[in-house]
Order: structure tokens, then sequence, then C-alpha cells
């Protein structure tokens, strides 16, 4: 098949769950057989969305990427001002006020509409990652038939917006990350089209130096609590911070915890709180694979790669309850245990840390769901056997007809 991702960003470079997802999925799908090519900006950071990259196209992991050039770099000034006028005050404002808070939010593509118009009939599917970005707005309203949307959605403010109620009309077919993604999109936006729920695929049995890594951030035999990926109040993090100075200070004793990411938020200095900022896969692979209880504290999610990750190598979970998919996947994965709240943090982690058999029951019921479900092999089966039905459909319909009406059946 001849596939093209439009995604806002995309590189070695770029690190985000999105990007990530585009990434993998792409460079699988390539190594398959099928011509892939990704429509994208030629930012790296999302904060301004500045041309960090050349524009043009290239050849990455077998995947032939067009960078667009970003037409204005983002104001955070500017953007900040009209984010409060959006989301600070009772009732919406009017649509034209929405379209130019989503242009800010960016990235500003202006090329990408005519290249989609001219060239996205040549592919079997078009496929976007992320509603909430400036280019799956304009592009969907272009893009030739079969599109297929992953809204990577969860319930925030901005997927409440007006705005986004007509786009969520337009693709052909959904691509959701877990079933608590495709239950809220149904739910907010009341549409029903061919979807799959495909998670986010991973290779098992990476390389790791545990040893290593307990030594580069002076662990010792230390146990420890990993949380991994940026920091940022939405995912968590200071509250995370607050609830483990309290934990220690109610219970002396060896525990640490490690923040193995980019430090974006600044966080307070603790001595038992080891800040790793950015490091590789290998490094971040050891840094799960050491600790004692993974705790992810993030409150909005559509998908916990992380949690999977976290898995792969029997190591048990501690989740924010507050999310449902966190919820939702450690349920299903039995793979560790959701909280809400200091108390229920704390009850928690004192029972993690004083039942080594439990641990051990939940990480192997963790590492066996992954086996079973998002093995890359498994996932890529499902997503191509979803693909390849969307064509045949729209070889059967035509891509003027191939939208499906609200009430047809949805594949699972």
């Amino acid at each position: 098949m001849k596939l093209l991702f439009v995604v806002q960003r995309y590189g070695r470079e770029v690190f985000g769950g999105a990007e990530a997802f585009t990434r993998q999925l792409s460079g699988k799908l390539a190594g398959r057989g099928h011509q892939v090519e990704v429509l994208t900006s030629c930012a790296i950071d999302y904060s301004e969305w500045r041309n960090g990259y050349p524009a043009g196209d290239e050849v990455l992991d077998g995947v032939l990427v067009h960078r667009l050039p970003v037409t204005r770099p983002r104001d955070p000034g500017q953007f900040a001002s009209i984010h409060r006028r959006v989301f600070g005050s009772p009732g919406w404002p009017a649509t034209m006020v929405q379209e130019e808070w989503l242009r800010l939010e960016g990235p500003w593509l202006a090329g990408l509409p005519g290249w989609l118009a001219a060239r996205s009939a040549a592919y079997d599917a078009n496929i976007f990652v992320t509603y909430l970005y400036w280019p799956t707005w304009a592009g969907l309203k272009v893009a030739a038939a079969p599109t297929v949307l992953h809204p990577t959605a969860h319930d925030e403010p901005p997927a409440y917006l007006p705005l986004f109620d007509e786009m969520f009309r337009l693709p052909d077919a959904f691509g959701f990350l877990t079933p608590e993604e495709a239950d809220f999109v149904r739910r907010r936006f009341r549409v029903d089209r061919p979807s799959i729920v495909s998670g986010i695929g991973i290779d098992l049995d990476q390389p790791g130096d545990e040893a290593a890594f307990r030594r580069r951030f002076g662990l010792g035999d230390d146990p420890y609590l990993a949380c991994v990926g940026r920091t940022d109040p939405g995912k968590g993090s200071p509250e995370l911070f607050d609830f483990f100075v309290a934990y220690r200070r109610r219970h002396p004793g060896p525990l640490k915890l490690v923040y193995i990411g980019e430090e974006v938020y600044p966080l307070e200095r603790h001595p038992d709180v080891v800040m790793t900022g950015f490091v590789d896969e290998e490094t971040r692979t050891a840094g799960i694979r050491g600790a004692t209880v993974l705790v992810q504290p993030s409150y909005y999610e559509s998908f916990s790669l992380v949690l999977v990750e976290a898995w792969a190598e029997a190591v048990p979970a501690l989740v924010q309850g507050e999310c449902a998919v966190l919820a939702g996947q450690c349920r299903r994965a039995a793979g560790g245990l959701p909280y809400r709240g200091y108390a229920e943090f704390e009850a928690a982690v004192e029972l993690l840390l004083g039942d080594a058999g439990l641990r051990r029951q939940l990480g192997q019921a963790g590492r066996a769901y992954v086996r079973a479900n998002y093995r890359w092999e498994v996932i890529l089966e499902r997503y191509e056997a979803f693909l390849e039905g969307l064509r045949h459909l729209r070889a059967r319909v035509g891509p003027a007809l191939l939208t499906v009406p609200a009430a047809a059946p949805t594949v699972r």
C-alpha cells in the first residue's frame, strides 16, 4: 500500500508521544514493504514551532519525509492572551476567534492545504495523527478519501471546543489507542466510523544496563520509584514530587524517586529525588528495568507507552486513578494499582514495597499482557487488515461516497 502520514513534527530529535507513535508505526510499515511517506513541518520544538529542519524531502528509516516550513512561529505572549480568551471565560468565543487560537496553537503551514489537495488522491490512505494541531484541522478538509484520524484524544478543555465538532465528522475512519479513547470520542462527538483500537507496539527485550544506570545516578542498591517523561504539571510531575516528599517524611528509609526525562517544568531539589535529564533509549530502558515500581501520575493520557515499557520489563505500576485511560490499561493488564489522592498513594507504595511476591505477580501479569497484545507484529497485522478494509471499501463505493453515516457499524 501507498500511505501518507500527516503529523505536526517528525524526526529523531523530536520527543512526544504522538510523534513517537507516528515515527514507529510509519517506519515499521515501511519495513514490511509498504510505500510510506510523511507530511510534516520543519519544527523540532513544539513551544514556538521554529523551523529547525531544512524544508524539502529526506528519507528517514525507509520513510520519505516531506517537510514544509512553518509560516510563522508561535509568539508565546500572543498565544497566552488568546488562550485565556478562549478558555478563561464562560461560553465559547466566535468561530473566527477559535480558528485564530488553533492557527496560533500551530504549527501553521500555509503550504499544506495546497500540497494535500494536489497529491493526497495518490495514496491508499491519508493518516492524520493528533486532533489538537492546525495541520490536522486544515488537512482533513482537503485530503482525498480514505482518511484516517488518530485523535490521541482525552478529556481535556480543548476537546470541547465547538471548532472540533465539524473536524471529527470529516475522517472516513478512526484509529484509537485505547478503548477509553474510543469511548470518549464517540461520547463527545457522537460519531461512529470504521475504527481500530490499535495501541502502540513495542519490541521486547531491549538493551539496557541496570547496574550502569545505578552507578551513573548514584543509586547504589536503593529501591526507587521511576517516573518517565518530561516534567509537566499536566503530567502530574509536581504532584508526584509533593506526594513522595510527604511519604518520605512519614516513612524514613532508602526509597528514592527518579525522574527519567527532560525537566521542562522545574521541580524543587530534594536529596532523595534524582533528575536524570534527557537520556538515550538504552539508559531509559535500564532505568525502567531497575525500578521497584513505575509511577505514571498523569491526568491526561490517550495511551501510556511507558506503562507498556514497564510491563515489558516485568515492573509493576502505580497509576493516576483519575485518568480513565491509565486505570483501564492497568485493569486489563492486571499489572498495577491505581491511586487517587495522597492517602491511596501512600497505602499503595507501602503495600508494594512490603510485598515482593505481589510486585512479582503484577509485573509478570503485565509482561504477559504486553506479549499477547503489544508486540509490533501483532499491532501491524491488525493495522494492515484495517487499512486493506478501507481500501476495498473505497474500491466498492468510490472516494466520493466513502464517508460512513453516523449509524454505520464500527469495525473493531
